[in-house]
């Protein structure tokens, strides 16, 4: 687990080269740099494909989406992905006005993005350079 000043980020590992990565608190200028962080070295640890649970997300400005951007970038570049699950109403309409929501898959729910992760991660398993 991973404090910050109003983030707390969970990581599970549901599959080989999968994390999922829930998201608590508010994502801002100060916030932000932690999950990017945090995202960019599960990536780096042989998880390529990183699901953010947003559910308990209470706010998002433009260096959330920054944030979000990059890891999307960092993971391309790896050959993985990044998705996004269960985010509050806000947060989405924020996704959809901005175009940011259209860099990665969003999922009403966590269980969807791991379920059609875990089929990519499983199909991709053999294929990953360590």
């Amino acid at each position: 687990m991973t404090h910050g000043t109003n983030l707390l980020l969970t990581v599970r590992h549901p599959a080989d080269s999968l994390a999922v990565v829930t998201v608590s608190g508010e994502l801002d200028v100060d916030t932000a740099p932690e999950l990017r962080t945090k995202a960019t070295e599960l990536i780096g640890q042989g998880c390529p494909h990183v699901v953010l649970d947003m559910a308990p997300v209470e706010f998002c400005d433009s260096s959330g989406l920054n944030a979000l951007i990059a890891i999307v970038q960092h993971a391309h570049e790896r050959g993985g992905s990044l998705s996004v699950a269960a985010a509050p109403d806000q947060l989405t309409r924020l996704l959809d006005m901005t175009g940011v929501g259209d860099l990665m898959p969003v999922y009403a729910h966590v269980d969807e993005a791991v379920a059609h992760l875990g089929r990519t991660a499983t199909a991709t398993e053999d294929t990953l350079d360590a």
